[in-house]
């Protein structure tokens, strides 16, 4: 890091400019799996046959199509006019969408829920921009709150990254009822990543996730958790209470942790089964991994073997 940014003043975005993080990601690229629609000429294929990069195929020619376009060799074989038809080269579109719920304030030992899924949001908004694709951002709670729409210019980083550092915490949670408000919202099929603790009935959150499949965006769920709601090491009488509710529990976490973690096995083997047959990709994140580790790993994985 230069003296510059070792002396600047402190800001409310900087906890998030962790550089070293970034760094280890930069050159691993967000793509997406399935065909999308986008902008401008890029790197991603788009649905939609123009006439302008790759050839695609050839359809009989109509009254009032460009004669530019008519393949003069299948005439001189075939004495019949076709038109060459191409595929655009586009550019991703990648809507980031952020929980910021109460339950995602927890945190043990480590960063919170939030803080954690904070940077990978921003690590993954400037790794979409940076290989010079469009990222926006939405953020939630019970309902969506703040939308940043999808750009691709630089200068746009530092404007997601001002609201995630300073997001308003909602004290509820309504995520499948959020993921169909976006399904209906975003017009134009892109890339679609979730990142939440989804701390909600499982059913409601694959009906919302298999809606933005229906709409053929490209899904990527990213469910983070703290080490502690992963591993439960309680071990003396403990006071438990709800972040979303009022409610509350004193219990030896000694007589709980067997059931406790079998519940969840069984919550988190539904979410990955789930998110499986819709052709979501799902990646549990612990709050106790390094991020760059977490990320590099999912995303190699992602991209490996992909143009």
């Amino acid at each position: 890091m230069s003296d510059d940014a070792t002396t600047r003043p402190a800001s409310p975005v900087d906890p998030y400019l962790d550089l070293a993080t970034i760094d280890r990601l930069r050159y691993l690229e967000v793509r997406a799996r399935d065909i999308v629609e986008g902008y401008m000429a890029g790197m991603h294929k788009s649905p939609y046959k123009g006439f302008s990069v790759e050839f695609a195929e050839h359809r009989e020619y109509v009254p009032g199509d460009d004669l530019r376009h008519v393949d003069w060799k299948v005439f001189s074989r075939s004495d019949r006019y076709y038109v060459k038809q191409y595929e655009e080269e586009t550019n991703l579109i990648a809507h980031v969408v952020l929980d910021t719920s109460k339950s995602m304030t927890f945190q043990s030992d480590g960063p919170s829920k939030l803080e954690y899924a904070g940077l990978a949001a921003a690590s993954l908004i400037y790794l979409v921009l940076h290989q010079r694709d469009a990222a926006g951002l939405a953020m939630f709670g019970d309902s969506v709150y703040e939308t940043l729409q999808p750009k691709t210019h630089p200068a746009h980083f530092r404007n997601c990254v001002e609201r995630i550092a300073q997001p308003t915490v909602r004290e509820r949670t309504d995520i499948g009822a959020t993921l169909h408000h976006l399904a209906e919202r975003l017009k134009r099929r892109g890339l679609v990543i979730v990142i939440s603790d989804l701390l909600d009935d499982p059913t409601r959150v694959l009906h919302g996730l298999s809606h933005l499949r229906h709409k053929s965006h490209d899904v990527i769920v990213l469910h983070v958790l703290d080490r502690a709601e992963l591993e439960f090491p309680y071990d003396r009488m403990t006071r438990f209470e709800g972040l979303e509710t009022p409610d509350h529990l004193v219990a030896d976490p000694r007589s709980l942790r067997a059931a406790y973690l079998e519940e969840l096995r069984d919550y988190l083997n539904a979410l990955k089964k789930g998110c499986l047959a819709t052709g979501v990709d799902y990646r549990l994140l612990d709050t106790g991994e390094p991020l760059a580790v977490a990320l590099s790993s999912y995303l190699a994985a992602r991209t490996g073997g992909r143009r």
